[in-house]
């Protein structure tokens, strides 16, 4: 558990950097980028060793169904954070749309895994998603993008659904199918 704290520790401060010290971080210039880069690279490691060294915890709650709900946000997730590259027509209606997709998935997975190390891990980064909507918004008032049309946001469906099929094959072949996960 210690590894996986420390990673998602890291992985919020690393996120935040630009945000606590910004004028340290502009002092760095590209060197800070690549810090950066390696503390979240290194983050991401702790985490994945870390959650995988915690031994199995029993969920704290059951929610009937949660398989389901969990599956279809999941889908929710994907969709609303390519929207922020997508640049179609629900680009222009949701702020933050990468952070608000961090966010669902968060919450998809805490529905399905809420021992304490699944609190540990994605409450960790449903919080950073919070915390870095909340820093951007104090820095200004946000000027709603044009929109690239629907065609964009069709492309980014597409596109979603065939990530969530991807996704779904590799939580299936690391022995964790998503479509038998507490569905009752």
């Amino acid at each position: 558990m210690t590894l996986l704290t420390i990673g998602v520790v890291l992985f919020i401060l690393a996120h935040m950097f630009r945000r606590i010290a910004p004028g340290l971080r502009e002092s760095m210039g590209m060197s800070g980028r690549a810090v950066v880069s390696i503390v979240l690279a290194v983050a991401l490691v702790l985490m994945v060793i870390g959650y995988r060294q915690t031994p199995p915890g029993v969920n704290m709650v059951q929610i009937p169904g949660n398989g389901h709900l969990n599956n279809t946000l999941m889908l929710i997730a994907l969709i609303v954070f390519g929207a922020g590259m997508s640049k179609g027509w629900l680009w222009t209606k949701i702020r933050h749309p990468m952070l608000w997709g961090t966010l669902i998935w968060s919450v998809a997975h805490l529905i399905v895994h809420n021992d304490t190390a699944s609190i540990v891990l994605f409450g960790g980064v449903g919080f950073w998603a919070i915390l870095s909507m909340v820093a951007i918004n104090r820095a200004g008032p946000w000027q709603r993008p044009a929109s690239g049309g629907a065609k964009r946001d069709l492309v980014l469906v597409v596109v979603a659904l065939v990530m969530y099929g991807i996704i779904t094959g590799i939580h299936m072949a690391l022995g964790m199918n998503p479509f038998m996960a507490n569905i009752a």
